[in-house]
Parts: structure tokens; sequence; C-alpha cells
């Protein structure tokens, strides 16, 4: 059983597997250069409990399961699970998982929390490749249920079970990928779409804000339950996708988006910077946080009655 996880960096998303982690009972030992960073982590820990602790009914707050260390020997020593969260350059991480590969038990499940880089390169200096994946979850890791499992070409089927059902023991909706490929899946779409909008303010057409209204107040409330095929599929009435790819089809050979980024010019930028920092209406990032927890909150609860509905 996996009790002793290693998180292995302490940012954003190392932080949001601390608290997924330790909501769920398990011992944490987080790994970081600077013990400055103890302090804020355990405050933030603490910021963040009253939303975790309704969405997973949780009574308590077990801060004796926490324990940061300086030492990345003294992390994995003991480790069931290690949970890499280092930065996204490829360099850095095959050079930190040779170090994890050595330093780790032989046979501990290695998950990189990459959000686009491919296995097989990040563990190519790794010993015994084939107990590595990617783990690759989504902000804020302590409230959204999603991780992409993506094997890299040595991974064998044993621990992408095991990794599987780790990770739905801390309540989360693995989706397993069939085999390596950049970006994975989520990074993906999300990527089309951004590169799209960036255009969009590149040329004058809307602001920041137009869009995220054309997104959270259309597509973005039906995608929340049930995302972009099962969307489609209700777009052909009573004959369902069939119909919809006959009648809608054709306009993919439209000329509507572009796949090639724009080039990110002063000007974009500053579009950009200039766009989301009126939207934020002088709110903080902290503050903005806080209300998207709460509602992701209420939104996970709701979701349940009807997703329920949909998928037995």
């Amino acid at each position: 059983m996996i009790k002793k996880i290693a998180v292995i960096g302490t940012g954003v998303i190392g932080f949001g597997w601390i608290v997924r982690f330790l909501a769920h009972n398990k011992k944490v030992i987080a790994y970081d250069k600077d013990i400055r960073l103890k302090k804020k982590i355990i405050k933030e820990i603490k910021r963040t409990w009253p939303y975790v602790r309704k969405l997973f009914n949780k009574k308590k707050l077990k801060l004796k399961n926490f324990k940061y260390v300086t030492s990345i020997q003294e992390a994995l020593k003991e480790a069931d699970f290690v949970q890499e969260c280092a930065p996204e350059n490829y360099k850095l991480k095959t050079k930190l998982m040779e170090i994890i590969g050595k330093s780790s038990k032989p046979n501990v499940i290695i998950s990189s929390s990459s959000s686009g880089l491919l296995p097989s390169r990040i563990f190519s200096k790794c010993q015994n490749p084939s107990r590595t994946i990617i783990g690759h979850p989504f902000n804020p890791v302590y409230m959204l249920p999603a991780v992409e499992i993506v094997p890299g070409k040595k991974t064998k089927k044993i621990f992408l079970k095991k990794a599987y059902k780790f990770y739905k023991s801390v309540s989360m909706n693995p989706i397993m990928i069939k085999k390596e490929l950049p970006g994975y899946l989520s990074d993906r779409l999300q990527e089309a779409l951004w590169r799209e909008a960036l255009h969009i303010v590149n040329e004058g057409y809307a602001s920041t804000e137009d869009l995220d209204r054309a997104i959270e107040d259309g597509p973005g409330m039906r995608w929340s339950l049930m995302g972009t095929f099962l969307t489609f599929h209700l777009a052909g009435g009573n004959a369902g996708m069939k119909h919809m790819l006959e009648q809608f089809g054709p306009a993919l050979k439209l000329p509507w988006t572009k796949l090639k980024a724009p080039r990110l010019s002063n000007k974009l930028t500053n579009r950009v910077i200039t766009g989301t920092k009126k939207q934020a209406r002088g709110k903080s990032v902290a503050e903005i946080s806080k209300i998207r927890d709460e509602y992701l909150l209420n939104l996970q609860k709701m979701r349940k009655k009807y997703e329920n509905k949909i998928r037995r």
C-alpha cells in the first residue's frame, strides 16, 4: 500500500499535490532547496484546507503527516511513490530523474507532473524506467480531479495499473493515454484555443474579457459536464453525431482558425497583460484564487448529481 509520498519541488503544482495527499491521510515528505519555503507552504495549506475539507468530507487537518526537507535523498529513502514537480525543462528533469532513480527504492513508481514533455526523454537516464510515468494534474491540484497518466516506451503495464489505483485512492479521475505524445491531451486542446484567442486579440477583434466571456457563458458551461464530443453529439439532434458531421463537417474546410501561433510582439503582450489586469478589477491573484476554489468546490458537488446520470 502506498502511504509515504515524496513530492519533489514545491511550486504551484507541487503544493497542490501536497494538499491533496494530506487530505487523503498520506504521509508527505516535500523536498525543495530553500528551507524558508516551509513556512509559506504551511500557511497555504491552512488557507486552502476549508475547501479541501468540504470537498473530501474530512474532519481534521493532520499537519503531523507533513515533513519538509532540503535533502532529496532524505525525501526519497522511504517513499512509496514519487511525484516530481520541477520546471518544464528536458535537461533539468532528465538530470533530476537520474538522481531520483538512484535514490528511491527499486520498484517505487516515479511520476512526473510534466504538462507536455515526453516521458521517454525525461526518464532516459533513470534506473528501471519500466516504473516511470507522467502524472499530469491540473491547477489547482487540490481541487481538480483530472490526472493524465502517460507511459514511456519502457513503462510496464503493472506500474500503470498501480498508478491508476493510487490516483483513484486520492479522489482523482485518471485518464490513461495509450502512448506518449507531446502535450498529452488537455494541453493540446487548450493550446489550440489559446493560439486562436491570441490571434483574435492581436487583430483587434475582441478584448481578453470578451473572449473569456465567450467561453464562460457558452461552451464552457457545457464542457464542464460533457466535453466537446458529447456536446456536438447533442448538436446533431435525434441523429446525433452522424447528422452533426453531415451538417457542420464542411465548415472544417473553411479558413476560420489559425493553427500557427502569432508572434508575441510588444503590442500583443501589452494587450493581453492590460486586458487581464482590467478583468481582475483590482483583486489580487490570491483573492481571485479564493473565489475560484469556492466555485470549484460548489461546482463539483453539484456536478456529481448530473454526471452520474450520464455515465451510469
